[in-house]
């Protein structure tokens, strides 16, 4: 004998199959966290899509500097962007923008102080 603790009537709740975000080949980092390894740090690439371990999609990366691949969950990645320069030089341009660092924002104070400021009528 089984148990439905289901409501005469009601109708079965239907569950959307969780999908990937990202692709094959597509470059992530891994999201900084508490007890996250600096040497963990930097961009990665997807190299498999995996099964779902409980709730969460699962990928297989790879680093160009490391030998091994990492398992990682979808929650655990976020898409990242091929820099030209060092990690810092992206996380100076994920943090200040294109161009709008601390120096050119200095610089637009100071003409708004002295009334210099382009004015659009």
């Amino acid at each position: 004998m089984t148990n439905d603790t289901r409501r005469p009537g009601a109708r079965p709740v239907r569950q959307e199959a969780a999908t990937h975000l990202f692709a094959v080949g597509q470059l992530v980092r891994l999201k900084g966290g508490f007890g996250r390894l600096a040497k963990a740090a930097g961009n990665y690439h997807i190299t498999a899509r995996l099964p779902p371990r409980g709730d969460s999609l699962q990928y297989r990366i790879r680093s160009d500097d490391e030998r091994h691949e990492r398992v990682a969950t979808q929650d655990s990645l976020e898409a990242a962007t091929p820099s030209s320069g060092s990690d810092d030089a992206a996380l100076l341009e994920r943090t200040f923008g294109h161009g709008q660092g601390t120096e050119t924002q200095h610089a637009r104070d100071q003409e708004a102080e002295a009334g210099q400021g382009s004015a659009h009528a």
